[in-house]
């Protein structure tokens, strides 16, 4: 388990330095005057990279080299906290955009091997339990990491926000240079290797956890972009969406753990369910309570349905999969979340320009509804054939 908890560590400081300059972004945008749409656009060239290189990152990792791909990505993680610094200081928002594109590229290569050798070094019978612990990882570097980045820019301002991403991906490059020391390069027994294809990723539970993700990710872009943009329109600092991040955070990591355990349990489509719902929950009150303090009540419930959903479908999407094309598993599923994340921040970026920041948040729910139809398509369309 040593070997899983350094795992779990180089994977809460990548996600550390991600998560810092999340309520920094759209305000350093609006700062510059950007339009709403052209934030939504410089926001979604991260998820865009992210997108085309999950495969990279999944071909890499399943090639033998996903400790390469773990160190790799914290690197570039550290190359665009220095670009992101230079931008403050030149205040140019191409630089910016091109950080933010090396950012979404590092998240490509880093994620797929993150998530496979998870599954790869559970525990037999605890899988969904590991993940959870992972999640949880994920859930307290989104706890931290925008509490830090709002106060952080509101003190030292934007560049030394920016900063903080190259130093919390330098400790999780070191962290995963020692899990690699420890554990060595993963390979795949020659039998598997000759059976598996890229084939079995079309089995009906990958299918329906991926497009559930990318409807999951499409409305939590939504928050995740606009909020901090509304905020800033009316002149409230950063600290405030920092506190909502936080808050979110907080709740998936107490619940991320009773959902990978839960899953295991009782199968991933209860608990995805049940997530969901949570989650839908958040929205309906997001739009009536908008501004703070009492915004943090839909946060609360946001975040008690990520930490549900998000390992119970990985469990759903990845733990039947053979080993052999488990990471390019992991980089196609988590590349749903990326689609949707930057569907959501370009469509979404359209209707705040055409309604204001305000219209964005009733439009949350509808797309998250389509996430039930996504994934219960499967198990109704069973029973009509099976009668």
């Amino acid at each position: 388990m040593r070997n899983v908890w350094l795992l779990n560590f180089s994977t809460f400081f990548f996600f550390l330095g991600t998560s810092v300059v999340t309520p920094v972004v759209s305000p350093f945008l609006v700062s510059l005057n950007a339009e709403p749409f052209l934030v939504g656009l410089v926001a979604g060239v991260t998820s865009f990279l992210s997108l085309i290189s999950k495969p990279i990152g999944g071909a890499v990792g399943d090639k033998g080299y996903r400790f390469h791909a773990l160190v790799g990505g914290n690197l570039l993680g550290v190359l665009a906290g220095v670009l992101y610094v230079l931008s403050a200081l030149t205040s140019n928002v191409y630089l910016f955009a091109f950080a933010r594109a090396i950012h979404g590229f590092s998240m490509g290569i880093f994620f797929p091997s993150s998530l496979s050798t998870a599954v790869d070094l559970a525990p037999v019978g605890r899988v969904g339990e590991t993940l959870g612990w992972r999640g949880m990882m994920f859930s307290l570097g989104n706890i931290i990491g925008p509490a830090i980045g709002g106060y952080a820019s509101d003190l030292i301002g934007f560049s030394g926000a920016f900063a903080l991403t190259a130093v919390f991906s330098i400790v999780g490059a070191l962290l995963a240079l020692i899990a690699w020391r420890e554990v060595g390069d993963i390979t795949v027994q020659r039998e598997e290797h000759e059976k598996a294809s890229y084939r079995e990723l079309l089995r009906v539970t990958f299918v329906s956890a991926s497009l559930t993700l990318f409807l999951f990710a499409m409305s939590y872009a939504g928050v995740t972009t606009y909020l901090p943009a509304l905020y800033k329109s009316l002149s409230l600092e950063q600290r405030p969406f920092g506190y909502y991040m936080m808050v979110i955070g907080t709740f998936s990591f107490m619940t991320r753990l009773i959902g990978g355990r839960s899953a295991d349990r009782r199968g991933p489509l209860p608990v995805t369910t049940l997530g969901l719902v949570l989650l839908l929950i958040g929205y309906l009150l997001l739009n009536v309570y908008t501004l703070p303090p009492y915004a943090y009540v839909s946060a609360a419930f946001i975040g008690a349905g990520f930490g549900l959903a998000v390992p119970a479908m990985q469990l759903m999407a990845l733990g039947n999969l053979p080993r052999r094309i488990r990471t390019m598993g992991s980089g196609i599923y988590t590349m749903f979340f990326d689609l949707g994340t930057l569907a959501g921040q370009v469509v979404l970026g359209y209707v705040a320009q055409v309604r204001d920041y305000w219209g964005v948040f009733p439009v949350l729910p509808l797309i998250l509804g389509g996430g039930f139809i996504t994934l219960y398509a499967p198990v109704v369309w069973g029973k009509f054939n099976a009668r």
